[in-house]
C-alpha cells in the first residue's frame, strides 16, 4: 500500500520458505566416493625414429593409482581397442564404471563389449581433459620419465620399453599417505 514501509527483515520473517535440497554430486565427489570402482582409459601419440606415429592405450585405477592394462598398435580401430579392454579385465574382473573420452576408437564393438561386462561408461565432453585427469596425468607422466627420453624404433621396442616403465612404476611409486590416519611420530 501507498505510505506503508515495512522493513526486509519484516518481510523476510513472514516469507514461506522453501527446504533446500541438497546440491546434486558433484564430479571430484563421485570419483572420491566410487575410487575403487572405477578404471580410467586413453590414448596417447608417440613418434619414430622414421617419423611414423604410434599410439599407445592405456588403463588405470584412480583407486590405486596403478596402470592395470597398456598396449601400443600403428592403427588404433574399435576392434582393436575392445580387444584391449577384454584383456584388460578377464574372469569378471571389470570395474562397474570406465570413463573415457569421445574418440572414434571407442565404436560401437567397444560400447557392446563394456555392456556386456557390465560396465557403465562415462564418457567426458569434448575439450574437457580435467574430468579424465587421472589418465591425462598419467600420460603426461609416461611422456616425461619414459617416452621423451627415448627414441622409440618400432612398435616392439615402444612396447618393451613401456613394459619396463610400468613394472617399475606399479612396483616402486611413491605410495599416496592416507590422510585419514594421523602420520607417526
Amino acid at each position: 500500500m501507498p505510505g506503508i514501509h515495512v522493513a526486509k527483515s519484516t518481510i523476510e520473517r513472514y516469507r514461506v520458505r522453501h527446504p533446500r535440497r541438497p546440491p546434486p554430486q558433484i564430479w571430484k565427489t563421485f570419483v572420491t566416493n566410487h575410487a575403487e570402482d572405477i578404471v580410467a582409459c586413453d590414448c596417447f601419440t608417440v613418434p619414430t625414429v622414421t617419423f611414423d606415429v604410434l599410439y599407445g592405450f592405456v588403463m588405470l585405477s584412480p583407486d590405486r593409482r596403478e596402470i592395470i592394462h597398456f598396449n601400443v598398435t600403428d592403427r588404433p580401430t574399435a576392434e582393436w581397442t575392445t580387444r584391449q579392454l577384454v584383456q584388460a579385465f578377464p574372469n569378471d574382473t571389470a570395474p562397474r564404471f570406465l570413463i573415457r573420452d569421445n574418440d572414434s576408437i571407442y565404436g560401437e564393438e567397444f560400447r557392446q563389449a563394456t555392456a556386456n561386462l557390465n560396465i557403465r561408461e562415462l564418457p567426458i565432453r569434448p575439450r574437457t581433459p580435467v574430468v579424465n585427469a587421472y589418465a591425462e596425468r598419467e600420460i603426461g607422466t609416461i611422456r616425461r620419465e619414459c617416452t621423451d627420453r627415448v627414441i622409440v624404433l618400432n612398435e616392439e621396442h615402444l612396447r618393451k620399453t613401456l613394459r619396463q616403465y610400468v613394472e617399475y612404476r606399479n612396483r616402486n611409486r611413491t605410495s599416496v599417505p592416507d590422510l585419514a590416519t594421523p602420520l607417526a611420530t
